[in-house]
């Protein structure tokens, strides 16, 4: 019974993060912050260079292929939440099983 509440929270966790990801995310302002806005603030913002993911298919915080710009951040942020969840869910798993077996 201990496991199906875990596994209940953990999934109502996922399922709040990625819609707060989707409906949110495109809410975010566009205004530069944090070292952007030193960059800006210090006058070497015109010398950032390309970054060779700048053509993956999430580059700038948007979905390729995806018309609409809150459609395509939304989707992007609820992609990268489950990424996220489904890469530290996995090392979690392989550590403890680790832990357990040592």
């Amino acid at each position: 019974m201990a496991r199906r509440r875990l596994a209940l929270f953990v999934a109502a966790g996922l399922a709040v993060a990625v819609v707060l990801a989707f409906f949110l995310g495109p809410a975010a302002s566009s205004q530069p912050d944090g070292l952007n806005r030193v960059a800006i603030d210090e006058g070497f913002a015109d010398e950032e260079a390309g970054h060779r993911l700048d053509d993956s298919p999430l580059a700038g915080y948007q979905v390729k292929g995806v018309d609409g710009d809150r459609l395509s951040t939304g989707l992007a942020g609820a992609v990268g939440v489950t990424v996220t969840f489904v890469l530290a869910g996995g090392l979690f798993l392989v550590l403890r099983r680790r832990r357990t077996t040592e």
